[in-house]
């Protein structure tokens, strides 16, 4: 008997590369963070405690690259690159909003279902 399997499920889906090359916490955290204003990499670098220099130089790239934000050369002295959120980053607001209520709204829940896990498994 033949399984059918939902198209998002396939490699080579459209929703599945966006959500492999978006979805991730370090993209999440740059998106919210320019939303609030145009920032340089250094500053964006500041504010994001643990990553690292490839990493945010990685994720600044996929984010570009889908059209969420966008790289400005500042010829000042030295060069700076400045980075804003496009208007299609915007429409990502929403549901980045809802994600971060429904974490707050939970996190007694999840804190105490890791605990079980953790003595389940005696970690």
């Amino acid at each position: 008997m033949a399984c059918e399997v939902d198209a998002v499920f396939f490699a080579d889906c459209a929703a599945r590369s966006f959500f492999d090359q978006v979805a991730n916490k370090w993209s999440v955290m740059i998106l919210t963070l320019l939303t609030e204003k145009p920032t340089r990499f250094n500053e964006i670098k500041r504010r994001l405690e643990g990553i690292t220099h490839k990493a945010l130089t990685q994720a600044l790239r996929r984010l570009e690259r889908n059209g969420l934000i966008a790289r400005e050369v500042i010829n000042a002295s030295p060069v700076a690159v400045e980075y804003s959120i496009t208007e299609l980053g915007r429409t990502l607001q929403v549901p980045f909003g809802a994600v971060y209520d429904w974490s707050i709204r939970h996190l007694d829940e999840i804190e105490h279902a890791r605990d079980a896990y953790d003595q389940k498994e005696g970690r």
